[in-house]
């Protein structure tokens, strides 16, 4: 199979630097790669990098207050973990705000059966009906078997999300896939569905963080 060679061969890791700051947009996922790539401009051309946005406390006011358990991770595979290290100890500037990056933890990708990204975009499907359906249909092109779906707000809606890239609003959906084999759990965090992984989109994470 294809896509277990490859995890054979070269296995992803998970990069996560703790970072100091005090505040960030909380849609900073653009913002965030932009800088990224001013400090390494190779990020720009690495395709299976995958850069999760921030986390932080939300304020209420469109920004997020960074603690000491903000981290920025990034996953890539083995070979280009020099590459990503390379950031340790930079100072970033996300629009206004400047952030200082510390010294990564290094980790391999564990499968769990349940993984959830925040937000999935996939191009030209901006409602529920439709969106699962490509989903699907990119969980069966990476021969991965699990059960898709969107959790449901508070208010019984799907959960819908929104990153803006420059002027531009971007449409998807936080996404579950649950009844996962090891395989397909690593092979899910592997490579994600849907595009802008660079920003912080179709990266799946356990269900459970």
């Amino acid at each position: 199979m294809f896509y277990s060679a490859i995890c054979e061969i070269e296995p992803f890791v998970e990069l996560s630097f703790p970072v100091r700051g005090r505040s960030l947009p909380a849609d900073h996922g653009y913002g965030l790669y932009a800088a990224l790539v001013h400090q390494c401009g190779a990020f720009h051309e690495q395709e299976q990098l995958q850069i999760l946005t921030i986390p932080g406390i939300p304020d209420r006011a469109g920004k997020i207050l960074l603690t000491q358990q903000s981290h920025l991770r990034i996953r890539v595979p083995l070979s280009q973990i020099p590459l990503v290290y390379a950031i340790a100890g930079k100072k970033i500037r996300i629009g206004i705000h400047p952030v200082d990056i510390g010294i990564p933890a290094v980790s391999l990708l564990r499968p769990v059966s349940t993984l959830k990204a925040r937000i999935v975009v996939l191009k030209g499907y901006s409602e529920p009906d439709v969106f699962l359906a490509a989903a699907q249909r990119q969980l069966d092109a990476l021969e991965i078997s699990g059960q898709v779906s969107i959790p449901l707000q508070r208010d019984g809606k799907f959960s819908r999300k929104t990153i803006k890239i420059k002027r531009h609003q971007i449409v998807g959906f936080t996404t579950k896939i649950s009844n996962l084999s090891n395989e397909d759990s690593l092979k899910l965090q592997q490579f994600g569905l849907g595009g802008r992984r660079k920003m912080g989109a179709g990266i799946f994470v356990s269900s459970d963080m």
